[in-house]
């Protein structure tokens, strides 16, 4: 006869813990490495810059499409509206850079919430349809408006005054190295502080099934109204450094192909990874520089080919790839 359980014999439930956001040893050496490169290649630091910014931009499309699931081909319409409201700032008097960045990024905050409410009412689909549409009105409301935009021609005459009247901006790029690492650091620490956070979670569990969460109280519509206006934010903010750094706005910010690349390099380094953005955008970016110096008219072939093999065979990007391998290693030592 079997005796009836007690307390003692039921196994403890073991409470579910939220990441404690403590720093590993590869993400500090991660973080060091634009650091050295700063002091070991002096003749990259423009190109050092554009792939910071870049990489900002693509860890901002990857708070949508990675963690909430939000698909977008319309994401350049922020990083294009943070970079003319920058530009156009600087234009008629305002060089200031800090505000001007913050500036940038309240506009494009109040662009991505007026846009949110279309795009959270649909499917994938309508999703991408309504992203693409808005992005190529901007495009051409800009073209149109070529006395104040500056059209295709770009707009000109950007000029920035030295960071707190003491860095002025070279030509060699070592003020504006610095000012983009600083700000895209502290940008990435908001925005690694958040994907950790219960709000994070949930918006992981809103991909994984959305039309589950209600159930425990999960406001959805609002939660992903929320992020996709904090990725417009950091869009923005990433389209205000571009401006700034290169003291230029082209009309290309707003474009399609912009938001094309821009989903290539989070697809290569991995999304939903949180530094699949940041390793996506550097691959692609020092490939694109490196493939079109031997060849300026089919690198694209190349990088289309490794963006083949990687979706093939490293599900999950470069990032994916690793941790399949790790994955593995550790595997074959076990045995």
């Amino acid at each position: 006869m079997a005796t009836p359980a007690t307390l003692a014999d039921v196994p403890p439930v073991v409470a579910a813990r939220l990441p404690n956001g403590r720093w590993h040893a590869l993400e500090i050496a991660f973080w060091l490495i634009p650091v050295v490169c700063f002091f070991l290649l002096p003749n990259y630091r423009v190109l050092g810059s554009q792939i910071l910014i870049t990489a900002l931009f693509a860890v901002s499309l990857d708070l949508i499409l990675g963690y909430a699931g939000i698909v977008s081909l319309g994401h350049a319409a922020f990083f294009g509206i943070g970079a003319y409201t920058a530009g156009l700032l600087a234009v008629h008097g305002w060089h200031e850079p800090i505000s001007g960045l913050i500036a940038a990024a309240l506009v494009s905050t109040l662009a991505g919430y007026l846009t949110s409410f279309l795009v959270v009412r649909g499917g994938d689909l309508t999703r991408l349809m309504v992203t693409l549409g808005i992005g190529l009105m901007l495009w051409e409301a800009a073209n149109k408006a070529s006395s104040v935009t500056g059209g295709v021609d770009g707009l000109s005459g950007v000029t920035i005054s030295p960071i707190f009247g003491l860095w002025r901006f070279d030509i060699g790029g070592r003020t504006a190295y610095l000012y983009a690492l600083i700000v895209v650091f502290i940008v990435f620490l908001l925005i690694r502080r958040l994907v950790n956070s219960p709000f994070g979670l949930s918006l992981r569990g809103i991909r994984e099934g959305g039309k589950r969460m209600p159930a425990i109280g999960a406001p959805v519509a609002r939660r992903l109204r929320t992020i996709f206006t904090l990725a417009a934010t950091v869009a923005g903010i990433a389209g205000a450094l571009l401006a700034q750094t290169t003291q230029f706005v082209g009309i290309d910010t707003l474009g399609f192909p912009r938001s094309a690349e821009l989903m290539i390099m989070l697809v290569l380094g991995g999304t939903g990874r949180l530094y699949g953005g940041l390793v996506g955008a550097a691959i692609f970016m020092i490939a694109q520089d490196y493939l079109s110096g031997i060849n300026p008219v089919y690198w694209q072939f190349w990088i289309g080919l490794f963006l083949v093999v990687i979706v093939l065979f490293a599900h999950g990007g470069v990032l994916g790839g690793l941790d399949a391998l790790r994955a593995r290693l550790r595997k074959d030592k076990q045995a």
